[in-house]
Parts: C-alpha cells; sequence; structure tokens
C-alpha cells in the first residue's frame, strides 16, 4: 500500500507518520471521512457551507477543521480545504484529485517547490477528494495578510474584461514581484523554478491568481506556498501549454522557428528577470535526470493506470521540447 499523503510504500492504508505529522500535528486520523461525497450526501449538510466558503476559484471547495482526531466540515476557522471531484464538461473529472495530488507531491518531494502538506482523502463512499493544509492560517487561528497577483497589479473582471486572469504575462508578474518583495533576488528564482515545472507538467491554467504574496510574521513580504498545481491536459488535451506568455509583447526566435518554448526562451526568461547566467542554467538543469524517480511517484499515486501512461508522456515530450536549442545556422 501507498501512503494517502506523500504516496511512499507503507504496510497500511492511511498516512505515514511523517504525514500525520506534517498534516494533523501528528494525531491519528483516518484517510477515510464519516461523511458522503457532496453528490451522494442526502441530508444538507454541504449546502450552507458551500455557500459560505469564501475561497477563490471556481471549484467548489469546503473548509474543515481537526476536531480532536476527526475532520468535520465547518462554516469558520478551517484549517483545511477539501477539494472533491468537480462537475463539469472536461475530461477525466473523477481524476482531477488524483491529478492535483500528484502534481503537488512532484512538485514538493522531486524539485523544491514549497508547497502546503497535501493528501488523498477519501468520502464514505469511497469518491476520493484531494485536502490540503491552509498556509494562510497561524497557529492562533489568524490569518497572514495575502493577495494575488491580479489584486497587486490591479487586474480586476470590471477593469480588464472576464478574462482578466489571463491578461498579463509571466514578465509582467516577475516584474511585480521586483517591485513589491525586497527579497526578489530569492523570489525570482522560485517564480522562474515554477514556471519551468507548470511548462514541463502541463500546468496550463497557472493564471495570474495563482500566485500570491504573503506578509510574514517579520513584516517580510514573500511568495505564498504553491498551491493549485495539476496537469491541465489530462482533463483539456486542446489547452495551450502556459496560461500566460512568457514575454510581454514578443516571442523569440526560437518560439517562432519551433512553435512553442525550448531551452533558448526559458534561458531568454531568466535573464529577463535578472537572474545569473549561471543560475538560469542551473535551475534549468535540475529538471533533467529524474525521470526514474518521477515515474516512481506516478506509479505510486491514485490516478488511472492509463492515465498514469498518458502523464508520462505529456511531459517527457515537454523534456524533449527543453532539450531543442535553436541558433540560426540551424534555421
Amino acid at each position: 500500500m501507498n501512503c494517502s499523503g506523500c504516496l511512499k510504500q507503507i504496510d497500511y492504508a492511511g498516512y505515514c507518520r511523517k504525514c500525520l505529522k506534517d498534516l494533523f500535528e501528528g494525531k491519528k486520523v483516518e484517510h477515510v471521512l464519516s461523511v458522503k461525497s457532496p453528490y451522494k450526501e442526502d441530508s444538507d449538510l454541504y449546502q450552507e457551507r458551500t455557500k459560505k466558503l469564501s475561497i477563490s476559484g471556481v471549484q467548489v471547495k469546503y473548509s474543515m477543521r481537526l476536531d480532536d482526531n476527526k475532520l468535520v466540515l465547518t462554516d469558520k476557522g478551517g484549517q483545511y480545504i477539501l477539494k472533491p471531484i468537480p462537475v463539469g464538461q472536461f475530461k477525466n473529472l473523477d481524476q482531477a484529485p488524483a491529478n492535483e495530488h500528484l502534481t503537488m507531491q512532484l512538485a514538493g518531494q522531486l524539485f523544491k517547490i514549497t508547497v502546503p502538506p497535501n493528501a488523498i482523502i477519501h468520502f464514505s463512499d469511497n469518491s476520493p477528494a484531494y485536502l490540503i493544509k491552509r498556509f494562510d492560517v497561524k497557529s492562533d487561528g489568524s490569518k497572514y495578510s495575502q493577495e494575488d497577483f491580479a489584486q497587486i497589479a490591479q487586474v480586476t473582471e470590471e477593469t480588464h474584461g472576464k478574462n482578466y486572469k489571463y491578461d498579463l504575462s509571466y514578465e509582467e508578474i516577475g516584474l511585480l514581484i521586483k517591485r513589491h518583495i525586497p527579497t526578489y533576488a530569492i523570489e525570482l528564482e522560485r517564480f522562474f523554478r515554477l514556471l519551468l515545472f507548470n511548462y514541463i507538467f502541463s500546468n496550463g491554467d497557472a493564471h495570474v491568481k495563482n500566485f500570491s504574496a504573503m506578509l510574514t510574521d517579520e513584516g517580510d513580504h514573500v511568495l505564498t506556498p504553491t498551491y493549485d498545481l495539476l496537469c491541465t491536459q489530462i482533463h483539456s488535451p486542446g489547452e495551450a501549454d502556459m496560461a500566460l506568455t512568457l514575454f510581454k509583447d514578443r516571442f523569440t526566435e526560437a518560439y517562432n522557428a519551433h512553435g512553442f518554448y525550448t531551452y533558448n526562451d526559458f534561458f531568454e526568461f531568466g535573464k529577463v528577470l535578472g537572474i545569473k547566467e549561471s543560475r538560469v542554467v542551473k535551475i534549468i538543469a535540475v529538471f533533467s535526470g529524474k525521470e526514474s524517480s518521477i515515474d516512481g511517484l506516478v506509479d505510486a499515486s491514485f490516478l488511472r493506470n492509463d492515465l498514469k501512461e498518458y502523464y508520462k508522456q505529456t511531459y517527457k515530450d515537454k523534456l524533449t521540447r527543453l532539450e531543442v536549442v535553436y541558433s540560426k545556422a540551424k534555421a
């Protein structure tokens, strides 16, 4: 059996000791909830909580708190976000919890991307859900001050239309990081690594609201832990490679020659962000040579078997693109 948190092999169903510590402060919380999924629960258990929860995003989400050793739905004081199988017109939506969980685990375990503790949990009817611990809640129950980059850029539906979340480029988000975060040299490298991850693992919906900054207890602004990572190709095969363009108002010669982002694009983008060339090369290199470890996590995940193979092929195709080095002589 595999841990429903980190996916490492254990001798029992549920969470390993480390995941119990990271997720639930060491309390022995079951990997199965005592309630049915929102689609099979006959009572009005979810009705009111769906209305009262105010977390950004279009997917229905529920707030939960830990009551002794049990997770319960709550109207206030939530410590976790629960995301059941979404409803819509996209493909393979029953696999969305497993997809997001796997992608977040890959980011955190293999690519040093800071993600909140997260896991797969099941309702009593065996329907899966994705569970993530809130990073904006302090131990005393108060919240960290946080703004996403749509708020920071003052981009709203009223000012920029319905597609406002896709109105900026990643270059412009980088400029906002420089402007608003004193430790921008460190944060821009985190941002660059995350964009590479999103490209390679086909997260085509990393829009401006999926990047946020928060105020720490020390009074510093930093990028928040990463959230909402998944391989969107599984649900929307025709989706663009990235939600936003890398550059504000141009494409590189390499992109124009190949029709997709290659090594040259990310190398150029890293320099535009102001990252030293040696660091750009080193960060890009982080994504090479990990295929065996990636495949191991994919195989251990809760994804359906055919989608495990699709997931592997998708990221390997992107790695092949990233190996393309453009030169005018070859163009």
